[in-house]
This record gives structure tokens, sequence and C-alpha cells, in this order.
């Protein structure tokens, strides 16, 4: 499961509202991997939703991920921060590791 923060469920509310999309799902996508190969995610508003997509709901927002992501990604949160150094989703996948073996590793596919 993935966990939304009150403070980020809070935050996606007001920007769905602000962007005319209350109501809309926010999508869960790859930015990229780190140097020690964990992914990096990105979230946005998900304009088009396909049957491929897995979608999940937590704290009254819709979560959807491509599938090849969701397979890495079943376990973590999402947080917003807002501080000296500005305002930042933190998402975070409980199950992130480095990739070790690119055979068996969906990451890089999926970005």
């Amino acid at each position: 499961m993935i966990e939304i923060t009150n403070r980020a469920a809070a935050e996606l509310k007001v920007l769905m509202e602000d962007a005319g999309k209350s109501g809309s799902a926010i999508r869960i996508y790859i930015t990229g991997t780190s140097s020690s190969g964990d992914a990096q995610y990105g979230l946005a508003l998900a304009d088009d939703i396909d049957k491929f997509d897995v979608t999940t709901e937590n704290n009254g927002i819709k979560l959807v991920m491509a599938a090849k992501v969701a397979i890495g990604f079943s376990d973590g949160s999402i947080d917003f921060v807002a501080d000296k150094n500005g305002k930042n989703f933190i998402i975070q996948n409980a199950e992130s590791g480095s990739c070790s073996n690119c055979e068996e590793c969906n990451i890089c596919e999926a970005e």
C-alpha cells in the first residue's frame, strides 16, 4: 500500500483544484535512477489512464502507475514538506534497492 499523508493529500487536492482537475488521478512515474540504482519518482496529473495501468487510492487521492512501475513500487509513502528550501513532495518506496541484475530489474524499462 502507498500511504499518502494528510499534508500531501491536502496539497494534491489544492493543486488539482487550481488546475481545474478536482477528483483527477495522480500518476507516479519514474524520473530516473540514482547512482546507486534506486529509482527516483515523480508525480503528475493522470490525464490518460489505460487498461494496463495499476490504480489504487489512499487518503482520498487516486494513484495511477504503469504496470512496470507498480511491480517495483507497491509499498511506500508520499509526503509533502514546506520549509526554507521550498515546497516538495517526498516519495519513498519501501521496496527500493539497487539494481544488481538488469535481467530481473524492470526499473530501466519503465522509464
